[in-house]
Order: C-alpha cells, then sequence, then structure tokens
C-alpha cells in the first residue's frame, strides 16, 4: 500500500507529475487527459490525500462543493421527495470527487436570500434547484449572474434558455386517466396544491388534455385545492371530495402524500379501496408501496433524477458558454393494488348526472 500522503506537494512527487497537474487532475479540469486525471485520483485515495479547500480553491477557482438550498416549511426538515433527491445528488457528486453542501431556508426566511448567499459568497461552484414556481424568481437571479445551475423542473415560460432535467407528468396524467377510463370511471376527483408550481400545472394540463381527447359528456371532474403544507386544509378538501352526495369513483393526487392522505381518510370514511374508491399517486416514494392496499402511482425516478442532474451541473459548471443542457424523463407506471373497476353503476349514475337526474 503506498505510503500516507498529507500534502500535494508528496502526492505529486510519488506520481512524478508537476503540483499544477495534479491540482487540476483533483480538480476535475477537462484539460488534463481522462487517464491522468483517474490515475491521480486512484493514487489520492490509496494514499489517503484529502485536498486542503482553500489551496484548491486559491489554484483552480473553483471550490469543489455544488450548493442546494433547503427549504424548511413543515415539522420536518425534509419530506420523502427531497430525501431521496439529495440522497441521489449526493451519490452523483462525490462519484466525481464533488460534495454537496446544503443551506436551510427557515420558515419566512426567503429561498432566494439563501441563494444570493451561497452564489455571492463563493462557497459553490453550481447550485441545483428544485420545485420550480411557473415564474421562478431564483432562476432569473442565476441567469443575470451567469452562475452556473441545473433546474429540476422547467418554466412555463419555454423562451427561457437554461439548463434543466423533468419528469413528463403531462403524460403521466393523461395515461391516469386512460387507464380509469378504461376500468369504466367516469367520475374523477383531482387532489391538488394551492401553490403555483408549474409541475402542479403541466400535470392537471395533462389530465384536462386526455379528457378532452375522449369528448365524452358522461365524464365529470371534481376538483380539491389546499395549501401544500397545510395539512388541516388538505384533510378537509380531501374529506369534501369524499363525503359529497356525489363523490368521484377515482381520485389522482397531484403526488404520493395527497394521494396517501385521500386512502387514509378513504379508510375513516369506512370506503374499500380500490371497490369503492380507486386512487393514484405520482412520486412512487418508499411509503407508497406499504400503505395498504399499496398505491399505485408513476415512478419519477427521483434518486437517479437528481444523480443525473449532478452530473448535468458538472459538465455546465466546466462549460459555462455551452448551449443548455436540457432532458425529459417518462415516469413509469408501478400498478399496485389501489385502483380497479368502477363501481356498479357508476356509468349510469354518470348519465344521470349530465342529464340533471340523479342516480336510482
Amino acid at each position: 500500500m503506498p505510503a500516507r500522503v498529507t500534502t500535494l506537494k508528496e502526492l505529486a512527487a510519488q506520481l512524478d507529475l508537476s503540483i499544477t497537474t495534479v491540482s487540476r487532475a483533483l480538480a476535475g479540469h477537462q484539460q488534463i487527459a481522462l487517464k491522468t486525471r483517474e490515475r491521480v485520483t486512484e493514487a489520492a485515495r490509496q494514499a489517503g490525500y484529502v485536498p486542503n479547500t482553500a489551496a484548491r480553491t486559491l489554484v483552480s477557482g473553483r471550490s469543489g462543493f455544488v450548493g442546494m438550498v433547503l427549504p424548511i416549511r413543515g415539522p420536518n426538515l425534509v419530506d420523502s421527495f427531497l430525501g431521496e433527491f439529495v440522497t441521489g445528488l449526493g451519490e452523483g457528486l462525490v462519484s466525481h470527487g464533488t460534495d454537496l453542501i446544503l443551506a436551510a431556508a427557515a420558515q419566512g426566511q426567503s429561498e432566494l436570500s439563501v441563494l444570493r448567499h451561497v452564489v455571492e459568497s463563493g462557497r459553490a461552484d453550481g447550485v441545483v434547484v428544485t420545485r420550480i414556481a411557473e415564474i421562478d424568481e431564483r432562476l432569473a437571479y442565476l441567469r443575470q449572474r451567469n452562475f452556473p445551475f441545473v433546474a429540476h423542473g422547467r418554466l412555463l415560460d419555454t423562451d427561457f434558455a437554461y439548463n434543466w432535467l423533468d419528469t413528463d407528468g403531462a403524460h403521466a396524467f393523461g395515461e391516469a386517466f386512460d387507464m380509469l377510463y378504461d376500468l369504466g370511471h367516469r367520475h374523477f376527483g383531482l387532489v391538488t396544491i394551492a401553490e403555483p408550481m408549474t409541475f402542479r400545472h403541466l400535470r392537471q394540463d395533462g389530465l384536462a388534455a386526455a379528457i378532452a381527447r375522449r369528448g365524452d359528456p358522461s365524464v365529470r371532474l371534481d376538483v380539491a385545492t389546499a395549501p401544500r403544507f397545510d395539512r388541516g386544509a388538505r384533510i378537509h378538501a380531501i374529506n369534501r371530495l369524499l363525503h359529497a352526495a356525489e363523490r368521484p369513483t377515482a381520485i389522482v393526487a397531484l403526488f404520493d402524500e395527497l394521494a396517501l392522505s385521500v386512502m387514509e381518510e378513504a379508510a375513516r370514511a369506512g370506503l374499500v379501496i380500490p371497490r369503492d374508491l380507486s386512487v393514484i399517486g405520482f412520486d412512487n416514494i418508499a411509503a407508497s408501496a406499504y400503505a395498504p392496499p399499496g398505491l399505485t402511482t408513476f415512478d419519477a425516478s427521483i434518486r437517479q433524477c437528481a444523480r443525473e442532474i449532478g452530473e448535468m451541473l458538472l459538465t455546465v459548471i466546466g462549460d459555462k458558454s455551452a448551449a443548455p443542457l436540457t432532458r425529459l424523463i417518462r415516469p413509469t407506471l408501478v400498478s399496485r393494488a389501489s385502483h380497479g373497476p368502477a363501481p356498479t353503476g357508476q356509468t349510469d349514475a354518470g348519465a344521470a348526472h349530465n342529464q340533471g337526474g340523479r342516480p336510482r
């Protein structure tokens, strides 16, 4: 085993390379041949060498860190989605010798103000931005600063060029509707959030487009909306759907946490899933597989997407002048036990409703 080294000079001498070459290789500079970078990285690992961040920054102009602002909006530091995302992002970065720093934005604190501090302090070489709003001041700021970033999600403004990776929620919600329609459902519910997030807009548009394609006047859609982090308002909105005189026979939720709340409240109301009510979510968080009877959902590959975002960001950091990188990933249906045929008589009930009558 190679002798342990504690300085860049010792590592360079051991490899018979210049200090500048070793420093740049450890920083991942593209000017250094890939084989040399791999050789230096492996030698550093075997020798137990840890680069001095301050010294590396002075030599390379880079910190070796990527930043992400973590908003604290509820009782838990992170929700299930963010937990998987942060794990995947860290995995994607560390495999390339880059570390992730998280900057918390407390309740009542602007994410943009925290992001400004990360950027202007020089602590990070680039940032990842999640949960994109329909109009997002964070992205406008980063582009104005010409600071490397990759967004997980899209803006509504398609003329705003930037680096992003997203999942095709519109296609998934259209697929969910078609599947439920073919099972005989005609009365649908949508549980969504009040915040102006682009993913909300795109998924709801996908559902609306699928309904329009069928051209069936017997189809009915009821919408329950509540602020994302207001659990009381969410439960109240869900129960308005479940206890309506004519309740939906199938509910599509914007994401899994909402779908799981629907299943919990349905059980309290004495409804049997999927005999009385079908429920479909989106994301495929870990809890969706274990909540009885098992939530049918769409796998958004959260962890893998985050890994790819980390790799995209390192590419952007290496070449700020490159054309924007974009990728749209199609989520996969995970068929479990929370959906099934419409209850007997549902189609007749839908027809009676559209004729102004009531089901018998």
